[in-house]
């Protein structure tokens, strides 16, 4: 007759089967927080309704919008100004890119924005000390017809009209200022104009991911302001045209 198997193997294979059924428990919430400031070189005070908003953004991938993993928004006129953002560490994935964005407005309207990328959690020290750079306001006093300073938008970019459903548009300042968006990143940097010469300096812009089509126009558009050496207004259309040094149309814009 054989001998009985002992009761105790039975309990631990019973209950090694009963482990191997429940669910895996999710990990535990571990909250973190990222501190920094926003400033702006601008020496002039803020509205009194001002916002002031920082995002951290997930920016791995190129053909997709970025990602919003946690935004904050705090009020007030001082520059220097703190912020705080809150999220979930299981939400950092350690092989993604991520940055912060921030940006100044009053009652909706753009005041200030992000033109170079605040990369964050690359292993070195988070880059939270962001500055903005002055947007284009729509106040602006309208510049003469016959000159390029002003808000334009682009209509045709290397002799092919843009789709409506991309904005890219540019502003030059009494003072030579640059600032806009190439319909998906805010970019800024200098022209200077004399007569009928304009050169503009290599652009810095935000480093977020849109759809194929809109960068490749927000690319194409900010290499081809590095080859514009003169302008003119076209008489039939009145669109600000930006030519080579041979006098070749490199783009066309009109008036916002």
């Amino acid at each position: 007759m054989r001998p009985p198997r002992p009761l105790i193997s039975r309990r631990i294979f019973a209950g090694l089967a009963f482990a191997a059924a429940l669910p895996a428990l999710p990990a535990a919430a571990a909250p973190r927080t990222l501190s920094g400031t926003v400033s702006y070189r601008e020496r002039m005070l803020l509205p009194p309704g001002a916002i002031i908003e920082v995002k951290l953004l997930d920016v791995s991938l190129a053909d997709a919008p970025a990602r919003t993993i946690a935004e904050t928004r705090v009020s007030g006129r001082r520059i220097p100004a703190p912020w705080t953002l809150h999220f979930d560490s299981r939400q950092i994935e350690p092989r993604h890119s991520y940055a912060l964005q921030a940006r100044i407005l009053d009652r909706g309207q753009l005041l200030f924005i992000t033109t170079e990328r605040h990369s964050v959690f690359t292993g070195g020290q988070d880059d939270t000390a962001i500055w903005v750079q002055r947007a284009a306001t729509q106040d602006q006093p309208a510049a003469p017809a016959s000159s390029p300073i002003g808000s334009w938008r682009l209509a045709s970019l290397g002799g092919t009209e843009t789709p409506g459903s991309i904005t890219t548009v540019i502003t030059i300042a009494d003072d030579g200022r640059v600032s806009g968006r190439g319909g998906c990143n805010g970019f800024g940097g200098n022209a200077t104009v004399k007569g009928r010469i304009i050169r503009f300096s290599r652009m810095v812009s935000t480093m977020m991911a849109c759809a194929p089509d809109v960068m490749d126009q927000e690319q194409r558009f900010l290499k081809t302001l590095e080859r514009v050496h003169r302008w003119s207004i076209e008489r039939r259309t009145g669109r600000l045209a930006l030519l080579d040094r041979g006098g070749r149309s490199l783009m066309t814009l009109t008036r916002q």
